[in-house]
């Protein structure tokens, strides 16, 4: 897993003017909720934590100064698969709604996630391999006329429609694993490249997607070209290089999106950090240039610091962290710390608007993927026959995050002493949100600073907490 974090770099900074209204001095207290590696409090709602003073605080200062803003956030969430979309169905109605709603929902005992990434067709993780217009070998369809959302139908937009009831304002964003196998050089749903002679079909297949969510009544926000464009071994998966990436974003889908009046946001990349000059090259190349509104990551390679270089390169161009998957061989503890400080941390503090988890819900088993899809890939919650629920880290990791950082908020500055990588935000109603993570093995009291007043905080060894005020 990448090193510890340690670049806090904050760019370009912006007056407090930009604020609606001028921030007043802290008056209340402190409400804190913690998460802990032995999961004896998840999201846990801390006692009163005293009030902002002018006390000279013991152990290290984080000092919050909103008059420094950055990225305003879209939203933190999870990829809602075709496999978690099938098993979400599964439930029995009363069960799927409580659920649905302790998810989107915003009450007191909700988390509020407020961004989904799904697939455009099939990925791993759905029970068999498809895409909307799948033809017996031999035959093309170059006019998309059997083109159908048919296989999305079953489960994932009746679920979708469920969560819009809940959330109409969720921000959702589609990604593709692969195009339809006769579109590809190897006619398969494995690797392969997308020939050129159906750059255009493919563009359109994809406008015909959007307008067919739509009709059926689901915002596509944004999509990305292709899932891991640099990983052809899944099943389904594509390998599309940077320039062919560019070629078919600059000369195809940006002008069909913009001839079919789609306002859906077309984001590059949606792979490693290790690789960085991908979206650079087709950010820089002038005819995609225009088109893309941003990059997007995933980190099972590389550091979360080349989401700077990018950004740093293209000030102008968004940034999004949308995959990472929690290994089911692997222990609450060590993937709590790991994903609160690279993550929900290291990607806001490297210019990041989303962070995302990879799956929202498997079985027991880890099920459902395809054949040759992944088979360790641990849901952000279980779901077992007659609707028995289990709550795994990434549903915690992202609940520290979702819950009180709504979309809209923005990046503020916080400082850094070393130890407890944090993150803070001003919210649209005006309020603080401060995440931090204890990567030391002993409990720390720290201090938060606000305007010249000081609160002290003691948050227990490898926890995660969320300050609001």
């Amino acid at each position: 897993m990448p090193s510890v974090i340690r670049r806090w770099g904050f760019g370009a900074l912006f007056s407090l003017a930009c604020f609606s209204s001028r921030a007043q001095a802290p008056k209340g207290g402190v409400t804190g909720w913690v998460t802990t590696p032995d999961q004896q409090q998840l999201l846990q709602r801390q006692p009163a934590s005293g009030t902002f003073n002018k006390a000279a605080p013991a152990g290290p200062v984080i000092d919050v100064d909103d008059r420094q803003r950055f990225q305003t956030m879209d939203g933190f969430g999870y990829c809602l698969t075709g496999g978690s979309a099938e098993l979400l169905h599964a439930m029995s109605t009363p069960a799927r709604a409580k659920l649905l709603r302790e998810l989107f929902g915003t009450g007191p005992q909700d988390i509020g996630v407020s961004y989904l990434r799904v697939s455009i067709g099939a990925s791993d993780l759905d029970a068999q391999v498809f895409s909307y217009d799948d033809l017996p070998a031999g035959q093309t369809d170059p006019t998309l006329a059997r083109f159908s959302l048919a296989p999305d139908e079953k489960h994932l937009i009746p679920v979708l429609k469920e969560i819009l009831a809940i959330s109409p304002t969720i921000k959702i964003l589609g990604s593709p694993w692969s195009p339809p196998a006769w579109m590809k050089t190897n006619e398969a749903t494995k690797g392969g490249s997308l020939k050129p002679e159906y750059y255009g079909a493919y563009a359109q297949y994809l406008v015909k997607y959007i307008q067919g969510m739509k009709a059926a009544g689901i915002t596509i926000d944004a999509i990305t070209p292709q899932n891991e464009p640099l990983h052809p071994g899944n099943n389904p998966s594509l390998l599309m290089l940077a320039e062919q990436q560019a070629d078919f974003i600059g000369r195809h889908l940006g002008p069909a999106f913009q001839q079919a009046g789609l306002k859906t946001k077309i984001i590059c990349y949606d792979h490693n950090a290790d690789k960085p000059e991908y979206p650079l090259a087709v950010l820089g190349n002038a005819a995609a240039n225009p088109y893309v509104d941003g990059s997007a990551f995933h980190l099972y390679a590389g550091p979360i610091e080349a989401l700077s270089k990018v950004h740093d390169a293209f000030p102008q161009k968004n940034v999004y962290f949308t995959e990472q998957w929690v290994g089911s061989k692997t222990d609450f503890a060590s993937n709590l710390g790991w994903h609160a400080k690279t993550l929900f941390v290291g990607a806001p503090r490297n210019w990041a608007r989303v962070v995302l988890e990879w799956n929202l819900a498997a079985d027991p088993q880890q099920n459902p993927h395809t054949p040759g899809g992944c088979t360790e890939c641990l849901g952000a919650i279980t779901l077992a026959p007659n609707d028995q629920v289990t709550r795994n880290v990434a549903y915690y990791a992202v609940a520290q995050a979702s819950k009180f950082v709504r979309p809209g908020s923005v990046r503020v500055g916080s400082t850094s002493a070393g130890v407890l990588p944090n993150v803070a935000y001003r919210t649209p109603t005006g309020g603080h949100v401060l995440l931090v993570q204890n990567d030391q093995p002993t409990a720390q009291t720290f201090g938060l600073r606000y305007q010249g007043r000081t609160v002290a905080l003691t948050l227990p060894a490898g926890a995660v907490g969320t300050y609001t005020w």
